[in-house]
């Protein structure tokens, strides 16, 4: 009997109107297309469903939180990312997924109980996610990956044009409170501010502002989301 097919579980709330969910789903058909792959098969999970309990989460190999913030329940959104890390389950957050792992981690990992995002809550006291200087809605730009780092193996190259649809990101001011944490800044733009992180003592945690989605609207699958499937298909090996 062949293996199973390779489970993802997209946590978001689809919106066919939303470019980068299109993005999503067409990368994934790349890759299901692409010769001698494993079989893809991939869920939206609402985040009110999330909210409600992980319990279906936790049956897939990979977890991908998408674009599309505000969430219809931010809590369902943290639900979902928190499962994902604590159960060392693969983990890819993009944009509005990238500044909601941030989120979680701050408040799970850091203990910054009071790390809010600003979109979801305008007068936060602490604004661990704040409104970006210059928005990046429909903005490409050049993002320099740490040596040494996950992402910088994982696109062979030092630097990357990408595309962004954000207003939100990490308070500059507030960086610090990731110093000498597993979660490090391993990407960062031409302005010096952070683009994309990980943590590198897991299977696959990866997070990036900008949404490498986007390249399958062209027809090309993204590095970053190749290796995502890749250790997708290696934790299916893993737990069969």
């Amino acid at each position: 009997m062949g293996m199973q097919p390779v489970a993802i579980a997209l946590v978001g709330d689809y919106d066919a109107g939303i470019t980068a969910h299109a993005g999503i789903e067409k990368s994934l058909q790349l890759a299901s297309a692409a010769p001698a792959a494993a079989k893809l098969v991939w869920r939206w999970l609402s985040t009110p469903q999330l909210a409600a309990g992980v319990q279906e989460l936790i049956q897939h190999d990979a977890v991908w939180c998408v674009p599309g913030s505000p969430y219809r329940s931010a809590a369902g959104a943290l639900a979902g990312i928190r499962a994902a890390r604590t159960r060392n389950i693969p983990f890819l957050g993009t944009c509005g997924g990238c500044q909601h792992a941030l989120l979680e981690y701050a408040r799970n990992v850091l203990r910054v109980g009071e790390a809010e995002h600003e979109e979801e809550t305008p007068h936060a006291s602490l604004p661990l996610i704040s409104a970006l200087s210059c928005s990046l809605v429909e903005v490409e730009n050049e993002v320099s990956f740490t040596p040494g780092s996950f992402v910088r193996r994982i696109y062979g190259t030092a630097q990357s044009k990408e595309s962004y649809h954000c207003r939100y990101g990490l308070n500059p001011r507030l960086e610090y409170l990731f110093s000498g944490s597993d979660m490090e800044i391993t990407g960062r733009d031409n302005n010096g501010e952070a683009r994309a992180f990980e943590i590198r003592n897991r299977r696959f945690y990866v997070l990036t502002q900008f949404q490498p989605e986007r390249s399958g609207l062209i027809g090309r699958l993204h590095p970053v989301i190749a290796a995502f499937l890749q250790a997708a298909r290696e934790q299916k090996v893993r737990s069969s």
